[in-house]
């Protein structure tokens, strides 16, 4: 058996590059870099010594490699996932999954082989202040949360952001703007810790902030199947923006602000404590409950370090790809239900979704063009 997995990086963009630099500085356990892909021949040229191929297909001729990761732009990440899937390749896919659910459902369809590795990058869930909430609520310490507030504001983002491609916040190029490319991540964060949403509103803003044709400022209301809900506010337009998750349960509370975790820890559960007091301005005790928190985690290269350790070891994914679909499926309904004023239900229909995407697909080409 081998001791060591030999990796394909596919697109040198600037997280691509991230993930080659570190295989190369060997920065990842028992892996290596063992090729790379990119279409641009000045990004080809960085990495002196590593076999370049020009797309996908001619590296899973060569059988240089075990897996790769797939840092392509998003709508190329299905397209070039099944083709590594369908090489019998371990797979690890850059966020997003893909832009819409039908493909995601495509996606995972083409991983027959059980065998072979499938995560996706959700770095965050290393953050150990994300971790120890999630231990809390999956433990049933806090009792039934109630509500869930996050305002995740600070992935500001300045007009140079925006005109630096052409491809960039575009329906044509990205699929979506901060929902499928920044907050992807705190909406995976949000169902892994709560479960998945029975139900969507969302409310976006098209180009608030900055010139461009998708949405920069959204605000969401989500429904859980155990009657909580939660408040979902993301933008790329405010500085210095906020970046503060609440969570209000039968025992208590906790806030999550960089660099601060709060539990505040009811002495008996709201419910009970409402029914069996006679105090009409009454409140439960609290306490602080201590909770220390060091770092931000190991990020991409923990990810990436899980990705080799589950193809050697059989260790679990921190983020398998399965997982990935209910975020993409998340940020397509918040979409849908702006673009048509209505609550979308959760599992949404695909298709449906798609042909919404298609039109504003269609819609952006032509102004690309100037028709």
């Amino acid at each position: 058996m081998k001791n060591t997995v030999r990796i394909g990086v596919i697109g040198l963009g600037n997280m691509g590059l991230v993930h080659a630099r570190h295989l190369l500085e060997g920065k990842v356990a028992r892996a290596s870099l063992a090729a790379v892909v990119d279409q641009n021949p000045a990004r080809r040229a960085i990495l002196p010594g590593v076999p370049v191929f020009g797309d996908g297909a001619a590296l899973f001729r060569a059988r240089l490699v075990d897996a790769v990761i797939v840092a392509t732009p998003h709508y190329d990440h299905a397209v070039t996932g099944v083709a590594a899937l369908r090489a019998d390749l371990h797979v690890l896919m850059e966020k997003p999954l893909t832009v819409d659910k039908a493909d995601a459902e495509r996606l995972l369809a083409a991983h027959t082989n059980r065998r072979k590795i499938f995560g996706v990058v959700f770095n965050q869930r290393t953050d150990p202040a994300y971790r120890r909430l999630r231990e809390i609520v999956r433990a049933g310490e806090l009792g039934a949360v109630r509500r869930v507030s996050w305002t995740i504001t600070d992935w500001f983002r300045p007009r140079a952001y925006f005109s630096g491609s052409n491809w960039r916040a575009t329906w044509v190029g990205e699929g979506g703007g901060v929902l499928i490319n920044q907050s992807t991540h705190n909406l995976d964060l949000l169902q892994w810790i709560f479960g998945a949403p029975v139900s969507a509103r969302g409310f976006c803003r098209f180009g608030r902030y900055h010139p461009i044709e998708v949405e920069d400022d959204v605000t969401a209301y989500l429904e859980f199947a155990n009657g909580s809900h939660a408040t979902f506010i993301t933008s790329t337009g405010e500085a210095p923006g906020t970046n503060r998750l609440e969570v209000a349960a039968e025992n208590g509370r906790v806030v999550i602000e960089p660099g601060s975790f709060r539990y505040t820890r009811n002495a008996e559960p709201m419910s009970r404590f409402s029914r069996r007091t006679r105090e009409p301005f009454a409140k439960p005790a609290t306490t602080e409950v201590p909770v220390e928190i060091k770092g931000a985690g190991g990020q991409h290269l923990e990810i990436v370090q899980n990705f080799v350790d589950a193809i050697l070891d059989r260790r679990p994914l921190i983020a398998p790809a399965a997982e990935g679909i209910r975020t993409v499926e998340l940020v397509n309904a918040i979409l849908l239900s702006s673009w048509t004023g209505r609550t979308i239900d959760l599992p949404m229909n695909s298709a449906n979704y798609r042909r919404w995407l298609k039109r504003k697909v269609a819609e952006s080409a032509k102004r690309k063009s100037g028709r």
